[in-house]
């Protein structure tokens, strides 16, 4: 299926790894031209490199959107390298949970500083040149916590919940300036995080995904390329008549819609 993404200008925060990565290696492959967003220099030099050893085109800017100097410049940045946005993928974050009693206003502030209110500043960024190209298309990369919070789950649920939120009151907002938002509901997936409790807790990490998969419907744990398959037909022509959806990426193990 021709996804219609040739040509078009995409934003991708958390670029570097997990689905992050997948995502712009997948959009690169649909004839996107990428902007990868990161922190780490190293780790964009390396993923614009590969990208462009494989016909892709890409930008690399090293920058921390929980901050708002960071984030204006990654929409300056990609006029400059490309002319203009057509797609932002929102998804920068990490899981950042305990016990309500633990977590403190400097790490609240912190969640929604990354979390939120960098969303809301590059949208805000690229809302202008998505309405001067008649039309874009926005993904929030939320969780299935979002839905269904647990215990000791907070800041990331609360956090994550804005950003639904926030999917939906936009998707109605700017619907007549063929501005799509969608968010994807991530549920286990294999990421570095979990690469890493394995290595400091001396487990075979294959073990691990296979103990955590058997929590989940489909009986595995999801790898990043399914989630970007996802997100990619989400910002593309397919889904043209798709704005303000919640889409769960879980193995079913969510119990709500």
């Amino acid at each position: 299926m021709d996804l219609g993404l040739t040509g078009k200008v995409a934003i991708v925060t958390g670029g570097t790894q997990g689905i992050g990565r997948a995502t712009v290696e997948r959009l690169c492959a649909e004839g996107a031209r990428v902007v990868v967003c990161a922190r780490g220099q190293a780790g964009l030099d390396e993923t614009v490199a590969a990208l462009r050893a494989r016909g892709g085109a890409a930008h690399a800017v090293a920058a921390d959107v929980g901050r708002a100097e960071d984030a204006e410049r990654v929409v300056v940045e990609a006029v400059r390298a490309f002319g203009g946005v057509d797609i932002l993928v929102n998804n920068a974050g990490t899981s950042a949970t305990g016990a309500f009693e633990t977590v403190t206003d400097a790490a609240w502030a912190a969640d929604f500083e990354l979390k939120l209110f960098g969303a809301v500043r590059l949208i805000r960024g690229v809302l202008p040149l998505m309405k001067s190209r008649g039309g874009g298309s926005i993904v929030n990369v939320t969780n299935i916590g979002a839905k269904q919070p647990g215990a000791r789950t907070m800041p990331t649920t609360v956090t994550r919940a804005a950003g639904q939120a926030m999917t939906k009151a936009l998707s109605k907002e700017f619907a007549p300036d063929n501005i799509r938002v969608n968010t994807v509901c991530i549920g286990l997936v294999r990421a570095g995080q979990h690469e890493r409790r394995a290595a400091r807790d001396g487990v075979d990490v294959e073990s691990l995904y296979a103990n955590m998969g058997k929590s989940i419907p489909l009986g595995r744990v999801g790898r990043a390329e399914e989630a970007a398959n996802v997100v990619a037909f989400l910002v593309s022509d397919a889904a043209s008549f798709v704005t303000g959806s919640s889409v769960n990426i879980d193995g079913g193990a969510s119990a709500v819609f």
